[in-house]
């Protein structure tokens, strides 16, 4: 701690907790949305050692793999604009563990989307729902 009594690990921390914070609200909100969209919201934070889903939800026949982005600005691009290549790597993979480990929802057809929240926390967050926004081929579609 410098003189001035600010540490930069300490504030790295409130960073970070705030960012989960953040997460979580922006999670809850997306989960709300879906459901009130028809969406039938099936496992919410699915970890592996591939990675993490957000959201796994049946639409229709489909099964919907969401990935929730929440960003403070549109600079760089905004949330949706974040799921990078590597980030789609790790949706696949965990996806596919997904399916290895509930095989009874391999019969539906696959497909990744990616819901934007902004300003989440409050009483009207707004959010956009992607649909298709990337395919397992690696291939960005709404995005």
């Amino acid at each position: 701690m410098g003189r001035s009594g600010f540490c930069p690990a300490t504030e790295r921390g409130r960073r970070a907790a705030a960012a989960r914070r953040t997460g979580c609200a922006a999670e809850r909100a997306a989960a709300q949305f879906l459901r009130a969209q028809g969406a039938e919201v099936l496992l919410c934070n699915f970890r592996c050692r591939c990675g993490e889903l957000d959201i796994v939800a049946r639409c229709g026949e489909e099964l919907a793999v969401v990935e929730v982005r929440s960003r403070a600005s549109q600079a760089f691009g905004g949330a949706a604009a974040s799921v990078d290549g590597r980030k789609r790597t790790r949706l696949l993979r965990a996806a596919s563990r997904l399916l290895q480990t509930r095989p009874q929802w391999a019969h539906w057809r696959l497909r990744f989307d990616v819901v934007t929240v902004e300003a989440p926390g409050t009483a009207r967050p707004r959010i956009e729902w992607i649909k298709h926004a990337f395919s397992a081929d690696g291939g960005a579609g709404g995005i």
